[in-house]
């Protein structure tokens, strides 16, 4: 495996720790407080954290190939993910 392969999948997981970190403080703020506003920062963590994980399997999978399908989906993603969060900042 390539040294930029190795970066690549250190990156992500830590992107994906990072960010299930981030679902599971905002599903813990909520069941403290019942704001609904967690459950929309959950769920946009929840999307970005998918989005990272199923595009570097995806990459794996298919020996980096047809990266412009790839990143478009993934930027699709997650963009879903930052419309919830920041829905949940603006939204009371």
């Amino acid at each position: 495996m390539k040294l930029i392969e190795l970066l690549y999948l250190a990156f992500s997981g830590t992107l994906a720790a990072a960010g299930l970190t981030m679902v599971g403080m905002a599903v813990r703020a909520y069941a403290q407080t019942q704001h609904r506003h967690m459950v929309h920062l959950s769920v946009g963590f929840t999307l970005i954290v998918g989005a990272a994980v199923a595009t570097t399997i995806s990459a794996f999978m298919n020996d980096f190939q047809n990266p412009q399908s790839l990143l478009t989906v993934n930027y699709f993603v997650t963009t879903l993910g930052f419309v919830f969060i920041v829905f949940s900042l603006v939204a009371e």
